[in-house]
């Protein structure tokens, strides 16, 4: 089901206050809860008032993008000089919140750095792409990211990233390809099928937010699929920057 960008816009807001007050009702108040509304909090049911958003955040930065479409969006929040620094990925199904997912990061989740996050995202550009440059559908920018996790399983699959900065911002620190004939490389694991993939897509920002279950990447797990959230940045039909948010289940994810 389709809605307005306004409406998506006034979740995203609300929730954002929610987070930095701590309180759960900041985001009720504004956006009145689907009757059967599920939280999940790092793959796990939760309950809204009492899992992340019942401690405050010190937000340093946070960005919104916002699929129509779909009706969802996603957010991304940095609270790198609260005295509990997070980073958080939260996606909503909208109209009425009726799903609110989370990718909540601290200390001992995979690459966890958040002050290396929020000095990263403040060289990045991620402003609205000019209606002559954007991508011509939704599908083209949400097909990049699904083309850079088809090839964790696929080495045929191409990847088009492009050659600056020619990094993923991945759990606070910069994971850096290689630059060849003008494209970046990145090296992939080819064995790794990455299932239960949800999407939030915004061509005004060229930017596709992808929740994935990733298996594999707590050893303790097995190839049980872990929290994972991607945030792309798309221009001129290549991957610009990546964010990543990635939970375990011990720290460190086992190793």
């Amino acid at each position: 089901a389709s809605c307005s960008r306004a409406v998506l816009q006034q979740v995203t807001r609300a929730y954002v206050a929610a987070q930095e007050a701590g309180d759960a009702s900041v985001l009720t108040a504004l956006v009145s809860p689907h009757p059967n509304q599920i939280y999940v909090e790092n793959n796990g049911l939760a309950d809204l008032a009492g899992g992340a958003l019942a401690e405050p955040l010190r937000i340093d930065f946070s960005r919104s993008i916002h699929d129509p479409d779909r009706c969802a969006a996603f957010t991304e929040i940095i609270g790198a000089s609260d005295p509990h620094p997070r980073v958080i990925h939260t996606r909503f199904a909208v109209p009425k919140a009726s799903l609110i997912e989370s990718v909540v990061t601290d200390e001992g989740d995979w690459l966890f750095n958040a002050t290396g996050t929020l000095e990263l995202n403040a060289g990045e550009v991620w402003d609205e792409i000019p209606k002559s440059d954007r991508a011509a559908t939704a599908a083209e920018v949400q097909a990049l990211g699904d083309a850079y996790f088809d090839r964790f399983g696929n080495e045929s699959v191409v990847v088009l990233w492009a050659a600056e900065p020619c990094y993923r911002l991945e759990g606070g620190l910069a994971a850096r390809g290689e630059v060849r004939d003008g494209e970046c490389v990145m090296a992939f694991p080819s064995s790794i099928v990455v299932p239960y993939r949800r999407y939030v897509v915004d061509v005004t920002l060229g930017a596709a937010s992808l929740f994935v279950g990733f298996p594999g990447l707590d050893r303790t797990q097995g190839d049980a699929p872990m929290p994972d959230s991607h945030l792309f940045r798309v221009e001129h039909g290549k991957i610009k920057y990546i964010h990543t948010a990635s939970a375990c289940v011990v720290e460190g994810c086992g190793l």
